[in-house]
């Protein structure tokens, strides 16, 4: 499997109070568990299956992703920006894979 890399679009620069959009994608192949292979066997489940954003180390946005969810699955949400601190997207995978990515963002 390709190596699995997060991504994540975050305003580096914000206004106090303003709502920002964070937007998130990760390469994943999303296997259900229903697919077969070539040879009709059955393809293992091996999802991301949760999705969770802290800014500052406080929760605030979290999902559960499910199989029907689409390989590479995008997430995007609203924050509206009250200081100037780190975001941490966290994804997880069955097995208990995690992936990290941190951003940045400036309240001027």
């Amino acid at each position: 499997m390709a190596k699995i890399k997060p991504r994540a679009k975050i305003p580096k620069e914000a206004e106090l109070d303003e709502i920002i959009e964070i937007k998130t994608l990760i390469r994943h192949p999303m296997h259900s568990g229903r697919v077969k292979d070539a040879d009709g066997k059955t393809i293992p489940r091996h999802i991301i299956n949760k999705f969770a954003a802290k800014f500052n180390g406080k929760l605030v946005f979290s999902m559960n992703l499910e199989p029907s969810i689409s390989s590479n699955p995008y997430v995007s949400f609203p924050f509206k920006v009250y200081e100037s601190g780190v975001f941490e997207l966290e994804w997880t995978e069955d097995g208990g894979e995690i992936y990290k990515l941190s951003k940045s963002v400036k309240v001027s």
